[in-house]
């Protein structure tokens, strides 16, 4: 038996569930509706793994993620809720497309979620780590679509905040989409998130870092600039080790900063912090990245800016002449409308699931006439 693909079970309790058919991948059991066929496993993370599928009534190849015991933290639980909610209103080519969410046999008291995606070849994190070589058009297209999905997100109110090479998906011919939505924001301007652990350390924005209150979709563009600065060396630019590590090595390449674009910072602890670090130049981009397009570097450099209020925007980037050529704005309709994504961080278990179900309905009307869960089959 190859140990690499599904195998068909028998369900564990003796009783197969109509609709429903059992599979087991890496160790752990897939209960998943009848129409999906899966293949093979093809991740893993902390929420559980994923496998590649086929669904029978269209022939597509599609992903499944199943979400292990999603309410055993509530933190994951309002994680994938958020997903949920966010991937309902989401349709856009750079983006991953949500294309289904099983609904379980016991609304009240499902314990694990299957979330079915539209099917990629890997991630940007396996070709930045690959012996691959990446001309300057797989570097600027990369980084084309990333901005134009973020575009996107950003005119639908939508803040990703952990943008890195693992939650960008590519197909073979160099397609990519964001993924995972899991501590992404709806902007309100006045709100304030800083409750809460947010974005890869590595990729994660000064502002974030100096704990400021209000921050906006500038931190996704510093993501941005740290997933390109990889792409074009191969290697992450600030591998930071903790918090204060991290701000040492901004300020190592970037240089010491001067009081103006210190103004942002809200805290004066963290100013403080700041304003004691030895002075520095900073290190040039093209030293670092000598092989890289010129062009590529001047948009690097603006958007790897200290102050956010000085960082190019998604749009102005896209304007840039390394861009020339690929960006046409008549292709590249905003959202049709801002999503408001007011969740309650304070629901409880039984508030999350019944807000899991009414998005599960959105994919399977006819399962409103089922109110407690659908009939077993010998």
């Amino acid at each position: 038996m190859n140990r690499d693909m599904a195998t068909y079970v028998e369900p564990p309790n003796g009783f197969r569930q109509r609709g429903k058919h059992y599979y087991t991948m890496w160790q752990t059991l897939f209960e998943i509706d009848t129409k999906y066929i899966p293949i093979k496993p093809i991740g893993r993370g902390a929420y559980g793994v994923v496998c590649s599928s086929i669904n029978r009534e269209t022939n597509e190849k599609v992903a499944i993620k199943k979400i292990n015991n999603v309410f055993g933290n509530p933190t994951d639980a309002l994680r994938t809720l958020r997903e949920l909610k966010l991937l309902r209103h989401i349709r856009h080519e750079n983006v991953i497309g949500l294309k289904d969410v099983m609904f379980p046999i016991y609304r009240n008291s499902f314990k694990d979620v299957y979330l079915v995606y539209d099917l990629m070849d890997t991630d940007l994190h396996h070709i930045i780590k690959s012996s691959q070589p990446l001309s300057n058009d797989h570097c600027k297209f990369f980084l084309f679509q990333l901005l134009r999905g973020l575009k996107y997100l950003h005119s639908a109110n939508v803040l990703h905040r952990d943008l890195k090479p693992g939650n960008l998906l590519v197909n073979a011919n160099c397609e990519l989409k964001i993924c995972d939505f899991g501590l992404a924001r709806t902007s309100q301007g006045s709100e304030q998130f800083m409750t809460e652990y947010v974005v890869t350390r590595w990729y994660r924005a000064p502002e974030l870092l100096l704990c400021c209150d209000n921050y906006g979709t500038s931190i996704d563009v510093w993501s941005v600039g740290c997933i390109f600065a990889e792409i074009l060396g191969r290697k992450p630019l600030f591998p930071g080790t903790e918090c204060l590590n991290q701000l040492k090595l901004i300020i190592n390449i970037l240089g010491s900063q001067n009081d103006n674009d210190l103004g942002f910072i809200d805290n004066a602890k963290a100013r403080r912090f700041i304003k004691t670090l030895p002075f520095t130049r900073g290190i040039g981009l093209s030293s670092l990245y000598p092989l890289a397009d010129p062009l590529a570097l001047d948009l690097l450099r603006r958007m790897l800016v200290f102050d956010p209020a000085k960082r190019i925007t998604v749009t102005e980037a896209l304007h840039h002449p390394y861009m020339a050529g690929l960006f046409d704005p008549n292709n590249n309709p905003p959202a049709r409308m801002p999503i408001n994504l007011d969740l309650d961080e304070n629901m409880n278990e039984e508030m999350i699931r019944e807000e899991m179900v009414r998005e599960m309905l959105h994919y399977h009307p006819e399962a409103a006439a089922y109110p407690m869960g659908m009939v077993l089959e010998r």
